[in-house]
């Protein structure tokens, strides 16, 4: 399977794009985009958004996974996170990929096996797991990369494809996925 994930932020937004078997991964391609400074926001989203279909494009994955908001204290950081996650899901939507959100919780479970891990545990793990020989530049490469591990890990194909059918492409929580037990 070929899983995408993102790590939305407004500064650097992280990218991750991963063959896995199962057991094994490969890294296909990983970094950020990060917009100039001085570009008003209006067009920092729309440079994120373009240089993630161009990614998608080249890289065909069959899924987005993309981090979920955490709580910030900041509401107008909350806000352009806000923005900036519906820009990535727009891109994936365009690029006719189904989407599935994981929290920070939940990626750091899956990647760390504890959930209030910190970032340098986040990466080091990712880089152990992905077999990368130095980290990431930026903590927003490895989060992203840790987002689609994070999906690589818990996911079961047969049942993820029901999930997004019946929720019309768009995969809210894994856990929360309750099989069909027969009958209509």
């Amino acid at each position: 399977m070929r899983i995408f994930g993102v790590d939305p932020g407004s500064a650097h937004t992280g990218y991750g794009c991963i063959d896995t078997s199962g057991s094994r991964y490969q890294v296909l391609v990983c970094g950020a985009i990060s917009p100039s400074k001085k570009r008003a926001f209006p067009e920092k989203l729309l440079e994120i958004r373009d240089g993630l279909i161009a990614l998608l494009r080249e890289y065909q994955p069959e899924i987005v996974a993309i981090e979920d908001i955490f709580y910030a204290r900041n509401a107008q950081s909350a806000l352009k996170l806000g923005h900036v996650r519906g820009v990535a899901m727009l891109a994936a939507a365009e690029a006719a990929l189904p989407v599935v959100e994981y929290s920070p919780t939940e990626v750091k479970r899956a990647v760390v096996g504890y959930g209030r891990a910190e970032k340098k545990q986040v990466q080091a793990m990712v880089m152990l797991l992905l077999g990368l020989q130095k980290p990431p530049e930026k903590l927003d490469v490895s989060d992203a990369l840790a987002v689609a591990i994070c999906h690589a890990h818990s996911s079961r194909p047969a049942d993820l494809a029901k999930v997004l059918h019946d929720n019309g492409g768009v995969g809210r929580n894994w856990r929360r996925y309750r099989p069909h037990r027969g009958g209509n």
